[in-house]
């Protein structure tokens, strides 16, 4: 079943739950399969997961790689196991997320990607909407965690290592964890954020001065700030991030 607007995958979801579905597979970006997710929270019925969209971060964390054929093949031999949600509470609504959310400069960038240039070329859309951001200082918020107030420019929750499809932040996150790796940048100024760009690509960005990394269920944001959660963006508002325990079935490589 095709999905012809925002939102409508969640509907899709929720439709098949409603007339018995043995398992829900999804095949799009981390954005529609999002959608799907929050479609099958507590339902019991799993979710499988086939890429077809720009990063496909989830795919790429359950070893399905980007390709379609052998991602298929791949995931006949997974199994559905219970996981951990990330539950954002921000503008009184609820949403869900199974990779990561982001506040701060990750998703002011998803508000600036072009839509034509991401169908065209994929990834590069998103860093040309990063150095976009670059001859301005970057705005700045606080984020609770632990009962502790941090000032950063971004701030990550992470369920997942994999970051924009082939990049690494939140070294220690895991899907089979209930806890986020909650990843905090400091600073406004542009060539500090370049700076942990090269670390994240040498996959050492929480050694540099400034990155501080915690093991967490549960932070906010203060005051509003972008966010965005699994690529897509969620508007500018304080919020609440915590964990959901064993709210979805996710069909996963057998350990």
């Amino acid at each position: 079943m095709p999905t012809d607007a925002a939102g409508h995958a969640t509907e899709l979801a929720r439709g098949a739950v409603a007339q018995g579905a043995d398992v829900v597979l999804v095949l799009g970006g981390d954005g529609t399969i999002n959608e799907a997710a929050n479609g099958l929270v507590h339902s019991g019925v799993p979710l499988g997961v086939i890429p077809a969209g720009t990063a496909n971060v989830l795919a790429m964390e359950l070893g399905l790689g980007s390709h379609l054929e052998p991602a298929i093949e791949r995931l006949f031999k997974f199994e559905p196991r219970p996981i951990a949600l990330g539950r954002l509470i921000a503008g009184g609504e609820e949403k869900f997320f199974l990779a990561m959310a982001g506040a701060g400069l990750d998703a002011k960038i998803v508000t600036a990607v072009n839509p034509a240039l991401k169908q065209r070329t994929g990834k590069l859309a998103y860093w040309a909407a990063g150095l976009a951001q670059f001859p301005r200082k970057l705005d700045q918020l606080r984020v609770r965690v632990h009962g502790h107030i941090y000032q950063c420019g971004f701030a990550l929750a992470s369920r997942v290592r994999n970051y924009g499809g082939d990049l690494e932040i939140a070294s220690g996150a895991s899907l089979l964890r209930d806890d986020f790796e909650v990843v905090l940048f400091e600073g406004d100024h542009p060539l500090r954020y370049a700076c942990y760009m090269i670390g994240v690509g040498l996959r050492r960005v929480q050694k540099m001065p400034g990155v501080r990394t915690f093991a967490a269920q549960c932070l906010e944001i203060l005051p509003e700030a972008h966010l965005q959660i699994d690529g897509e963006y969620a508007g500018r508002h304080a919020a609440r991030i915590q964990i959901a325990p064993a709210a979805l079935n996710l069909l996963m490589p057998v350990q």
